[in-house]
């Protein structure tokens, strides 16, 4: 039995790569999250109605989770296949 080493090496690479990428876009889609929230915090204690704020902030949330569910996805194709 021969163990490429190489391969093996730049496997793991990949896979942790993929994996900080994964972990750093849903971090980014929490933070949109509460970002937005905070607006909706600082409208409403001026009175003003907590509705709408910042559509950006949850248009790039939902980017970013569908991003990574996309890759989650992909993963278990991977996996799954013959």
């Amino acid at each position: 039995m021969h163990i490429k080493w190489n391969a093996l090496a730049q496997t793991a690479g990949i896979s942790f790569g993929v994996t900080v990428a994964v972990v750093a876009v849903f971090a980014l889609g929490i933070l949109a999250l509460s970002r937005r929230e905070a607006a909706l915090g600082a409208r409403e204690a001026e009175g003003g109605r907590a509705s709408g704020g910042r559509p950006a902030l949850l248009a790039g949330a939902y980017a970013c989770f569908a991003l990574c569910a996309t890759a989650v996805g992909y993963g278990l194709v991977l996996i799954a296949a013959p």
